[in-house]
């Protein structure tokens, strides 16, 4: 038998007509044992580990999920600056990985994101150091950095 998959075997709109707009959900999808479906009203993505950690690999694991939400919020913002000053940028790329504390670090070490921001276009010295300074301000990297407190309850 085929492995199940998530994007084809079930219907999420049930369970996105309950989501108010800017929640998100996430639930169990059918490829065990850590597949997760991250539901929006009108967006529906996966996440899953690799086989290296027992899953299934249906889709980017939870680091990755937060290396693509910072890279997106980036490439975004700095494309809606460009644009709003009228700027042409005739290509965006954004790359990010994560880089553990090293061993042995003092505590508390801390791991890093690395992010590299390629901007190619028409622009001056000043215009690509602008949008630099646009990218350090996007709302995930503010996140990130200046830290969110997490509100929690188990819900019967």
């Amino acid at each position: 038998m085929d492995d199940p998959d998530p994007e084809t075997d079930t219907d999420w709109s049930v369970l996105q007509a309950t989501l108010a707009p800017g929640q998100v959900m996430v639930t169990a999808t059918e490829a065990q044992p850590w597949g997760q479906a991250l539901l929006t009203q009108k967006h529906v993505q996966f996440a899953d580990e690799t086989a290296e950690h027992n899953g299934a690999d249906t889709g980017p694991n939870p680091h990755e999920l937060v290396l693509m939400a910072l890279g997106a919020c980036t490439a975004i913002t700095v494309r809606m600056y460009a644009a709003r000053k009228g700027w042409a940028i005739d290509k965006l790329d954004v790359r990010l990985s994560f880089r553990k504390a090293p061993a042995g670090a003092p505590t508390p070490a801390r791991e890093q994101i690395e992010r590299q921001i390629e901007i190619e276009g028409p622009l001056d010295a000043e215009q690509r150091a602008r949008l630099f300074a646009v990218a350090e301000k996007c709302p995930i990297h503010k996140l990130l950095t200046g830290g969110v407190d997490i509100h929690s309850e188990l819900v019967a």
